[in-house]
């Protein structure tokens, strides 16, 4: 990837399109909201992929950032971000729901890239 100044931040051209990305949120993503926007969209692909090994796949994921708490005294950094998941599916099991997430938790590449500087934790609802 390859970043370009520009007025309010920078840019990168991507195979998708271009994405600016500014400290100001009127001018492009934050590079904050990227960083949690990682970590969350990382954890669903691995749950997805670990529900279908368990014979328990999603027809849907949602994922709700409910909170990203962070230190105004120590450059703003992030120190928590809460996921809240929405998941969607015929054999969903609540009892091998605990294993499942502790599974994704080990096996997103974001949230182990972050931890332990940033406490990241889950919550979840089964929809049917």
């Amino acid at each position: 990837m390859q970043f370009t100044m520009t007025e309010h931040g920078f840019k990168t051209a991507t195979n998708y399109g271009e994405i600016d990305i500014s400290g100001n949120d009127e001018y492009g993503f934050r590079p904050f909201q990227l960083l949690v926007s990682s970590v969350a969209v990382c954890s669903g692909g691995v749950l997805r992929k670990i529900l279908e090994k368990k014979r328990m796949p999603a027809s849907s994921i949602s994922i709700h950032v409910k909170e990203v708490k962070r230190n105004a005294e120590e450059a703003n950094r992030i120190e928590e971000i809460h996921l809240h998941f929405k998941i969607q599916g015929e054999n969903l099991a609540e009892d091998q729901m605990a294993k499942v997430f502790e599974l994704t938790r080990k096996n997103c590449s974001m949230i182990q890239s972050v931890t332990p500087a940033i406490e990241v934790f889950e919550t979840y609802e089964l929809m049917s």
